[in-house]
């Protein structure tokens, strides 16, 4: 349930980030598109994490999951900034893979607990979520490797 015009763009912030982010794990790696829904996907998710930190500061709800936005930001960053300074840095295509994909992944699997934590009674959230998580982190961590060779040899 959305309570705040903060929690409005919250929401629409995380589904067209994960719209966003889909996009760009679909699609062509180093192509116009790929730069220009990038490019969204990382504004949807600076917007999302300002948003996790403006409930906290005016609502006082900063749970264990808005913690692990403070994550997501070290995975953006760490995966911009590589691209943003490609010229100084050596590898910059395998920090930027990875940490992107892992941007995703941690995304996908926020999805779950937040939306387990709303239709589940409590009683059975924590098991549930764990699953959920670890399952979507298991997938994410298997796909990011089996694709990381053939991409990374496309765009290196």
């Amino acid at each position: 349930m959305v309570h705040s015009t903060i929690g409005i763009v919250h929401l629409s912030a995380a589904l067209l980030a994960m719209a966003t982010g889909a996009v760009v794990l679909l699609n062509a790696k180093g192509g116009l598109l790929h730069k220009r829904v990038g490019y969204a996907y990382v504004v949807c998710m600076l917007i999302l994490n300002l948003t996790a930190f403006l409930i906290y500061h005016l609502f006082g709800k900063f749970g264990l999951f808005h913690w692990l936005a403070v994550l997501s930001l070290v995975c953006l960053a760490g995966g911009m900034i590589p691209v943003l300074l490609r010229n100084r840095i050596n590898n910059w295509i395998y920090w930027h893979y990875y940490l992107m994909n892992w941007s995703i992944v941690g995304l996908y699997a926020a999805f779950w607990a937040e939306t387990l934590t709303r239709t589940l009674p409590m009683n059975q959230f924590w098991p549930v979520v764990l699953v959920a998580t670890t399952l979507t982190s298991a997938v994410g961590s298997y796909l990011i490797r089996r694709n990381s060779s053939r991409l990374l040899a496309e765009n290196a």
